[in-house]
Parts: C-alpha cells; structure tokens; sequence
C-alpha cells in the first residue's frame, strides 16, 4: 500500500511474439526490495525485470510535440505557428507545453462542440468559468462565442495558469477582471475566495479527470 502507487503499462513488444508482454512499472523515486518484491510476486514466477532511472524530462511537453491541427466545430486549433490558419474558422495557436488541452483528447474536442452547439442553440452567458483550464483553450473559446462575458479560467497546478496566460498572449486573449477579458487563478476545485466571490456563474467548464469531477460535482453545481 503506497502513498503514490506506480503507473503500470503493459505493451506486446513484438508482435511476432504475441505469447511475450513488457510491463513498465514507474515509481514516483528508486523502489526498496519490499517494493520490488512485491510486484514480482504479482508477476509469473521467473520473470526477468530491470531497473532503470526514468530520464528527467518535460514529459507533458514531449507527449503533445508533433501534433497535427484539429477543428471542432467553429474552432481550428494548431499547435507550431508555422501551420497556416484555416479560413472561415477561429483560429488558436496552442503550442505543446507544459499544460494538458490541445484539443486532440475527446473531452477536449467535445467540449469545443459542445460550447459552439450552445451559442448556436441561441444560449446566452454573462458570467463563465472554466475549472481546470489546462491550456486555457476552453476558456478562449467560450470568450469568443460570448465576447461580452466575463470569463474565470482556474487550474490546481499554478504551472497551468502560466501557460494559459502566455497562450492568452500569443492569442491576442485580453487578461483582466473586466467584462471581454479573462481571469486567471490557481486553486483547487472552486473553494477559493475569488472563484466563490464571482459566483454564480451561468456556464461551468470543468474538463478535468472523472474522479475529481465526481468528487467536485456537488461544489460546482452549487456554484450555478
């Protein structure tokens, strides 16, 4: 029973030998023996392992680089600013960064049609918050189709929020508190003074993992 339990993935690394499985098994630092000895005895008996240190790297970042553009409804994303614009569309640059939400996941390219179905539905909202924003593309896509609201973008890694304010730059996104403009903060969930200050909100984003979804539905609704 571990605080942090390891990420385990198991893959067919030759295909020609469909009978052979890799399980890679990554702990947050070295394992001891217990630890060791407890996953192999998960494990056929005789299975060979090796322990290595995972490379220090900017996996977030890596895991988006080489994406392909997508469109979602209205909205065209592309992530190198050499790719052209695509007429007709709005147009956002999201490079790959350390934040999740390029548009690619399902959620993600849900919620864009979602929102656009919205607006075309002839919905209206003054007040907006996108909890967990991630990149901040749900956000700059909620501004553009309700351009007089105003718009909150959260996120619990502060890191996040930094990200969503230079895409906000490379955007031509105003930052601020006004009307047209968006506000940043870094919290967890929507217990936080300005999140609860500016409620209620007439439309909630809330693009996040399905166990902190659940355990943050009851919070997120009250704030509607």
């Amino acid at each position: 029973d571990w605080p942090a339990p390891p990420a385990i993935i198991a893959r067919e690394p030759d295909e020609s030998r469909p009978d052979d499985w890799q399980l890679d098994i990554i702990f947050e630092g070295r394992p001891d023996a217990a630890a060791i000895d407890t996953i192999l005895a998960q494990l056929p008996s005789g299975t060979d392992y090796r322990l290595e240190a995972v490379p220090d790297a900017d996996w977030v970042t890596q895991s988006q680089a080489g994406l392909e553009p997508i469109s979602a409804g209205p909205f065209h994303v592309r992530h190198d600013p050499a790719e052209p614009e695509r007429p007709g569309f709005t147009n956002f640059l999201i490079p790959a960064s350390r934040a999740f939400g390029t548009g690619q996941h399902a959620t993600t390219y849900g919620c864009l049609l979602t929102i656009a179905r919205l607006r075309d539905s002839g919905h209206r909202f003054g007040n907006i918050a996108d909890v967990g924003t991630g990149t901040g593309l749900l956000a700059f896509a909620a501004m553009t189709l309700w351009p007089h609201a105003h718009v909150l973008a959260s996120d619990i890694d502060p890191v996040s929020v930094e990200v969503t304010a230079e895409n906000a730059d490379l955007n031509d996104i105003p930052l601020g508190g006004g009307t047209g403009e968006l506000q940043l903060v870094a919290a967890p969930g929507v217990e936080h003074e300005l999140i609860l200050g500016l409620a209620p909100y007439d439309l909630i984003v809330a693009n996040i993992l399905a166990g902190p979804l659940i355990e943050l539905a009851p919070s997120i609704a009250a704030q509607l």
